[in-house]
């Protein structure tokens, strides 16, 4: 079993820059994909990009290349770096453990989330 804790939300300025972290512990972090979600208010939860084992990196086409995945398995950690963002980028981030695919049932463990507000 692996325990998530995203951090790194807050409130920006449209245009502006935030890096999300989401650190795991519990269980060998090398063993699994992450992925990056958010969920906007009354919305479903939206994939962003998953990161495999082996690193390789899936982006959702939609964010227009302004959101940038990174993992660093010596600290257990992986970033989302998040650029020009818009108000519409405004939800609950989420990373996701142990699984592969845009659906929220394609993942066995989710952290708490953490919020992004993006002001315009």
């Amino acid at each position: 079993e692996v325990q998530l804790v995203e951090s790194g939300g807050g409130l920006v300025q449209a245009g502006g820059s935030l890096r999300l972290s989401c650190v795991a512990s519990g269980s060998t972090f090398d063993d699994y994909a992450i992925g990056w979600f958010r969920q906007a208010p009354g919305k479903e939860r939206e994939p962003l990009s998953a990161i495999s084992v082996s690193h390789t990196i899936y982006y959702d086409t939609s964010r227009e290349g302004r959101f940038t995945m990174s993992r660093d398995n010596a600290k257990n950690t992986v970033y989302l770096e998040m650029n020009s963002l818009k108000p519409e980028d405004t939800a609950v981030y989420y990373c996701a453990a142990d699984g592969w695919g845009p659906l929220v049932t394609d993942w066995n463990y989710w952290g708490q989330g953490t919020l992004v507000t993006v002001s315009s």
